[in-house]
């Protein structure tokens, strides 16, 4: 895929602004964007466009962002830009906190919401492993696995495909999202061993990584509740305080505790 044939849906009740925002995108060589001006239109066009960039506005009229955003990472992990006149530290810290890829507030220039877009996509789709054809869905390269299969990962009763990008709990089995897999694939490859922060971003947003901090957090709570018995008390996905996490072996080691 080339970046330009990306497609960029904006869901943005102000229509002037949308079309701005449209035509200048398209100027720049992005001619699949599409414009949304409510949570349901939005819902409905993503279903139906599947977009690879949704750039949202936090206040709509039939709802708000954060809302439709929860919404959409419920069945896709598609990159989530917003954009917003509410400019307060805590709705920043909040957006990005669900997980969201950047957030940028109004009044902007055009140029800034331009590099943030190519950015996104950039860090998503053209990232160096994936340029060198890496799959997303291969095993890890390391002997991590318990099971005997390359392919497959087991931590106490969960069963870990990596092929299908998903995992098997007492019958029940519960898909990844392309960033939770991604970690996953990191931790596995260094099991036993601490993964800093700065490595797991590196893994998941490429060389643009910087402030995803709290973003790695909401991605490690929601692998969490795929893989632990008791995400609230980890035993395999333990927190090396101040220094990153460990995908646990069998055996315990004293000085990590989870959070």
């Amino acid at each position: 895929m080339n970046l330009y044939d990306s497609r960029i849906l904006l869901i943005d009740d102000n229509i002037e602004l949308a079309d701005m925002i449209r035509d200048m995108l398209r100027r720049n060589g992005y001619a699949n964007v599409s414009c949304a001006h409510t949570c349901e239109q939005g819902m409905r066009m993503f279903r139906e466009e599947q977009p690879q960039l949704v750039i949202l506005d936090i206040m709509l009229p039939d709802g708000d962002g954060f809302t439709l955003f929860r919404r959409i990472r419920d069945i896709s992990d598609v990159p989530i830009l917003f954009l917003s006149a509410k400019d307060e530290d805590n709705d920043r810290l909040f957006g990005l906190g669900l997980g969201a890829d950047d957030y940028i507030t109004k009044p902007f220039l055009s140029r800034e919401l331009l590099l943030r877009v190519n950015a996104v996509l950039k860090r998503t789709y053209f990232s160096s492993a994936r340029m060198a054809g890496e799959s997303l869905f291969s095993a890890p390269s390391s002997g991590s696995s318990s099971s005997g299969d390359p392919d497959v990962l087991i931590l106490g009763e969960h069963r870990i495909s990596f092929a299908e990008a998903s995992v098997t709990f007492r019958g029940k089995t519960t898909a990844f999202t392309a960033k939770e897999l991604q970690l996953l694939k990191k931790l596995a490859q260094n099991r036993g061993n601490i993964v800093t922060f700065d490595a797991l971003c590196m893994a998941v947003w490429g060389d643009s990584y910087y402030g995803y901090e709290n973003t790695l957090m909401v991605h490690i709570r929601h692998l969490r509740e795929k893989i632990e018995d008791d995400p609230s008390s980890p035993k395999w996905l333990l927190t090396a305080r101040g220094l990153g996490y460990r995908l646990k072996k069998e055996e315990k080691t004293e000085n990590e505790k989870p959070v």
